[in-house]
């Protein structure tokens, strides 16, 4: 693998652009293709062997394009198709999903402590953060509650505002989330809403955005492997899409926080 390839980075949708902000953000030299399966998301509520079948796809295509590395960058993506993913891609690239970076966060700064967890309803019941906390051996307690109406709520755009506002009260507002030492957001979206959330804790506790915690461990881990990308100029960027509408190109903003061209790319013929 060539220290010029590229990153690869797929999602159900677009959310994932948050992801990929954070790593061109850490890592503007490195070039990135991005692909949202926007004609099967949301991811969520799709059964594991459905996502496993999209997520095998995409990664032939990541691979065609010669990519170094390739981000899971989808909690039930992650959840469902990491060690299916891993295993098809073999030595060919390096494989990262959004949940182990964190959970090794958890284990180096959060011992003795019981974590919130929010996401889609396919990541929570999946209980793979409490599984991979607890083969820690660190007393992390994970609190998870599955919250099902924010990225839909943050895709139509309705952030930032009483509406959001209401719904985050909502669910932050339930049993399982009292009694907690900080809170994961456990969804590619949720960066969007991070400051409404951390008005309604009232800076009481720490909120873990988990496109930094990802950024930084790539870094890290392409340092460590000598791969990282030495040019003086910023690295190229493709984002493709499997099914194109001008509401996810202009909703593309939201999420990379610049206008970015999309292409529609069908690999499921």
């Amino acid at each position: 693998m060539s220290n010029s390839a590229p990153i690869g980075i797929f999602d159900s949708g677009i959310g994932g652009l948050t992801h990929a902000h954070a790593l061109t953000s850490l890592m503007p030299k490195e070039a990135i293709i991005y692909f949202g399966d926007t004609a099967h998301l949301p991811y969520g509520d799709k059964s594991a062997i459905a996502i496993q079948s999209y997520a095998v796809k995409i990664c032939h295509l990541l691979l065609e394009k010669k990519c170094k590395l390739i981000l899971i960058a989808c909690n039930s993506a992650s959840a469902a198709a990491y060690d299916l993913v891993k295993a098809y891609v073999g030595s060919k690239a390096i494989v990262v999903n959004v949940i182990d970076p964190v959970i090794d966060n958890l284990g180096e700064n959060w011992q003795n402590k019981t974590v919130g967890l929010i996401g889609t309803k396919q990541t929570i019941n999946s209980g793979i953060y409490e599984k991979k906390a607890n083969l820690l051996n660190k007393n992390i307690k994970i609190q998870s509650l599955a919250t099902p109406l924010l990225a839909p709520m943050i895709e139509e755009g309705f952030f930032n505002n009483r509406i959001s506002e209401h719904i985050i009260k909502e669910y932050l507002d339930q049993n399982v989330l009292a009694e907690i030492d900080g809170l994961i957001l456990g969804c590619t979206h949720y960066p969007l809403i991070k400051k409404q959330i951390e008005a309604y804790y009232k800076g009481s506790i720490p909120i873990i955005d988990t496109s930094i915690i990802v950024a930084e461990y790539i870094q890290e881990l392409l340092q460590r492997e000598e791969m990282l990308h030495t040019s003086t100029e910023r690295g190229s960027q493709q984002f493709f899409v499997s099914d194109f509408t001008e509401s996810f190109e202009k909703a593309t903003q939201i999420f990379y926080g610049e206008a970015i061209k999309l292409t529609q790319y069908s690999i499921w013929d």
